[in-house]
């Protein structure tokens, strides 16, 4: 996962057009043509779609089944615990693959917010802000350990996530997902108030094989491993 910038949306425009390369998520990244495209062994390829808004909507009532609260200057263990729990069966991995020096500047960083839901003293669900693009949110994380989810517990945070955003002066709140991610994602988000606007291809290392992820998790990803 990583940040987007209109900048980068002009760009992705432009190279649409003429095949270019342009700046992805970490690097740079060559449209794809059409037709099929080989990824290496040892690799997985999701699909991204990036959905955004410009204003707030109106918000779903919601009674928060547990507590939601701002989490200030969290300790790299315990924000690695929570996002490993709640994404371990998405195949999460990009927090996981930062030095704890480079993920403490993000998560303690002053333009970075983050909450939890906690269920008796123990954090099971993430939520994080990212204000560092100006004028622009980004909804970095969202979701919820297994045994909170169908308890009306994802509207109530993303009601939070939403009432957050935009008590800044920001001009688009924006996420994006993938296909490892639930399913549902996608449907939540627009039902939300996102609009889709773009579509990615990510590759990145399986991290099943770097030992982030359950080696049995995401079973209808096949792992393909390398060839020693």
């Amino acid at each position: 996962m990583g940040h987007h910038s209109e900048w980068q949306r002009t760009v992705g425009s432009f190279a649409i057009r003429t095949g270019v390369v342009l700046t992805g998520w970490g690097g740079l990244m060559r449209l794809l043509e059409d037709g099929y495209s080989a990824v290496p062994a040892g690799k997985i390829a999701t699909v991204v779609t990036c959905l955004e808004m410009t204003q707030k909507p109106t918000l779903k009532t919601v009674v928060p089944p547990h507590v939601i609260a701002r989490v200030f200057e969290p300790e790299v263990d315990w924000y690695r615990d929570l996002f490993g729990r709640v994404g371990r069966e998405w195949m999460w991995f990009s927090r996981l693959r930062l030095s704890p020096e480079a993920l403490l500047d993000i998560i303690r960083h002053p333009l970075v917010q983050i909450y939890a839901v906690h269920v008796d003293g123990v954090a099971e669900g993430l939520l994080e802000l990212d204000f560092r693009e100006a004028r622009q949110c980004e909804l970095a994380f969202f979701g919820l350990t297994a045994p909170l989810r169908g308890q009306g517990m994802g509207r109530a945070l993303m009601n939070v996530a939403m009432e957050e955003a935009f008590a800044k002066p920001i001009e688009r709140f924006w996420v994006h997902t993938c296909t490892l991610d639930d399913p549902r994602a996608v449907s939540f988000y627009r039902r939300s108030g996102f609009n889709a606007y773009e579509r990615r291809v990510e590759v990145a290392d399986d991290p099943r094989l770097r030992g982030e992820a359950p080696i049995d998790v995401q079973p209808d990803v096949p792992l393909i491993r390398p060839t020693p």
